[in-house]
């Protein structure tokens, strides 16, 4: 018996209670209709968090739609501050 949560351990993370589940192996994958804001609709970058792939799954088949976010996508945007470099470099 599981309880499935988010990454963020944020009071309303539990996404399923209570689930008599098989045990897990190493690259099984758990696929849920709906996650609130684990979604990708309603997803954002809240403490760095990349977004998740979307994939349709239909008959034992399935496509990733939407490509999961890597840290470069996070991180792409960000930029330091040249007096900042600068003064890193003098010390």
């Amino acid at each position: 018996t599981v309880t499935v949560a988010g990454k963020c351990c944020e009071s309303g993370d539990k996404l399923i209670l209570d689930l008599e589940l098989p045990k897990a192996e190493i690259g099984d994958l758990l696929a849920v209709s709906c996650t609130g804001a684990y979604n990708y609709a309603m997803a954002s970058n809240y403490n760095r968090i990349r977004r998740p792939a979307v994939v349709f799954v239909k008959d034992g088949q399935a496509d990733v739609v939407v490509k999961r976010e890597s840290m470069d996508d996070i991180i792409g945007n960000d930029v330091i501050p040249a007096r900042m470099l600068q003064q890193s470099a003098a010390k």
